[in-house]
């Protein structure tokens, strides 16, 4: 069975779909760079907050400064236009998914599915010769250049993105999403304002219709797109799909990441053959006479990669309850916008010697958008009371006693306690492991859906 995949893997095919894929993807890091600095997102976030929140074991991990953070927003969006063109592509890739990465582990807060998407696929290009066909390099040096590659970087693409509509898929197949109909239900009442199709957002079953779509999109779509007869219909659907979310939902670059990562299903000569189509001509890609060999280490190294993508999102299964209450192995599982969360967070600094208890509000260390993040998650109200006693510990010159009264509403059900408040948030480490101290979930049923007149 080994040896039947690996001879698939080294099966030599077009170049020119994973050319073209190495342009999108070095086009939307471009694209996005040019967000940050036009709408001012490097100041609010990396320059603004007072307080960051780290991703365990990454606490050396610090912004740069203004001036630094720009530097380096500056960097991706040249080492993104470097990958587009192919030129220096290797260290240009290199670069990109290191500065990328660094970017997303300044702050916790900032976590987004398609930025940790990005820095996957970097670190896959990072592998990929992307830069063999139609690129500087080729062009400079043509003895570098080849009109086919193994297989192997087809698939290995095509299975990442096909993770990420799995599991996000997946991530709806609970009583809220399908029997519920929320976080929909919330998120179209809000939207029956919208010109054509809002009207339609009033009617009694259409959260029911879009719930139950957008699961069956997610978790069948990546299967029509492997197959042959069925891709082009399937490729449409994806365009309409994510056309749609973009226009209804402030998702930023996701749809159009997702849209464009899609072509690399099509068979990897459709670049070439499309150009033939409306008449330019191209480079035919000669059979290869021998596959390239792909060593048994190299070949590990990708099962292992591909175990880890499928079971690391699993991983709140260990933890039991409903992830989107604990959140524990939310980030980093491809649960794309499952719910609905709104909190409000207290902390009680408590003088054991003398008994005053103050009340410390975060907004004092936070900006507005870390307070929306923050108020919903344990782990981020962990960290900040673990600064907040530290503080006050410093300051009184002993120890102090830290709870918090943190409320949360999920899905639209009336707020209730997400942390106990009777636990010393100083006395917890890191919040990893079973987390006691996390309130079991609200049992009572979301709310019905109820149009507005």
């Amino acid at each position: 069975m080994i040896e039947r995949l690996r001879r698939a893997l080294e099966k030599q095919v077009d170049a020119s779909g994973v050319a073209v894929f190495r342009m999108a993807f070095g086009v939307l890091v471009v694209v996005s760079v040019i967000r940050f600095f036009a709408y001012g997102w490097i100041d609010e976030l990396y320059t603004k907050p007072k307080f960051f929140f780290t991703f365990w074991g990454m606490s050396h991990v610090t912004p740069l400064g203004g001036r630094g953070m720009h530097t380096v927003f500056a960097a991706i969006g040249l080492l993104a236009l470097m990958v587009a063109i192919g030129a220096f592509y290797r260290i240009a890739i290199v670069l990109l998914f290191a500065l990328f990465t660094y970017v997303q582990l300044v702050d916790v807060t900032n976590y987004l599915n398609h930025y940790y998407l990005v820095s996957l696929l970097a670190f896959l290009l990072c592998f990929t010769p992307a830069n063999a066909k139609w690129s500087v390099d080729a062009w400079i040096s043509p003895e570098r250049a080849r009109q086919q590659l193994p297989a192997f970087y087809t698939y290995l693409l095509r299975f990442q993105i096909t993770v990420v509509y799995f599991y996000a898929g997946l991530a709806k197949a609970n009583v809220d999403w399908l029997l519920h109909a929320q976080p929909l239900n919330i998120w179209l009442n809000a939207r029956t304002n919208t010109p054509i199709i809002g009207s339609l957002f009033a009617l009694p079953h259409a959260a029911y219709v879009m719930s139950w779509g957008g699961f069956l999109f997610d978790t069948t779509i990546p299967f029509f797109m492997l197959q042959r007869w069925s891709r082009p219909y399937a490729y449409a659907v994806i365009v309409i799909f994510h056309v749609f979310t973009q226009v209804l939902f402030p998702i930023g670059m996701f749809p159009s990441i997702m849209a464009t990562s899609a072509l690399i299903f099509f068979e990897p000569d459709w670049p070439r053959r499309l150009l033939a189509y409306v008449g330019i001509k191209v480079d035919e890609a000669k059979a290869a006479s021998q596959a390239a060999p792909i060593n048994r280490i190299a070949l590990s190294l990708v099962l292992l990669y591909c175990a880890i993508q499928i079971g690391f999102p699993l991983r709140h299964r260990i933890y039991g309850g409903d992830v989107s209450w604990h959140e524990q192995g939310m980030r980093f599982s491809w649960k794309v916008m499952t719910r609905e969360k709104n909190g409000s967070v207290t902390y009680n600094v408590t003088d054991p010697e003398t008994g005053r208890t103050w009340e410390v509000l975060p907004r004092k260390y936070l900006t507005d958008r870390q307070l929306r993040d923050f108020s919903t998650q344990p782990d981020m109200i962990l960290q900040l009371g673990h600064h907040v006693g530290e503080e006050h510990s410093r300051r009184l010159g002993r120890k102090v006693r830290v709870t918090v009264d943190a409320l949360v509403s999920l899905n639209g059900r009336p707020a209730a306690l997400l942390i106990d408040p009777n636990v010393n948030l100083l006395d917890i480490r890191d919040g990893m492991g079973l987390a006691r101290w996390i309130l079991p979930s609200p049992r009572n049923a979301p709310p019905h859906f109820v149009p507005v007149s």
